[in-house]
């Protein structure tokens, strides 16, 4: 088991070893973003996180279209 100097050194190598492993994958926010909108509006096709926001946008967008199947059972 390393100690003291060894200890430090090895853990400053694997801190710079993470941090570029991580730069080189990347995080891109635009692509979380897209993947976290799952439902899709049937008249307009915007897209949006949840069924509350989803009920809520065809109501407030839509309101003499029929609301879809799957939010007729949808309680908010």
């Amino acid at each position: 088991m390393a100690r003291g100097q060894q200890k430090l050194q090895s853990q400053q190598r694997n801190q710079k070893k993470a941090a570029e492993l991580k730069r080189q994958q990347g995080h891109d926010q635009k692509a979380a973003a897209q993947a976290a909108l799952i439902h899709k509006c049937s008249v307009c096709m915007s897209q949006m996180p949840d069924l509350k926001t989803y009920k809520q946008h065809f109501e407030n967008k839509h309101p003499k279209a029929t609301l879809p199947d799957n939010l007729k059972d949808f309680q908010a």
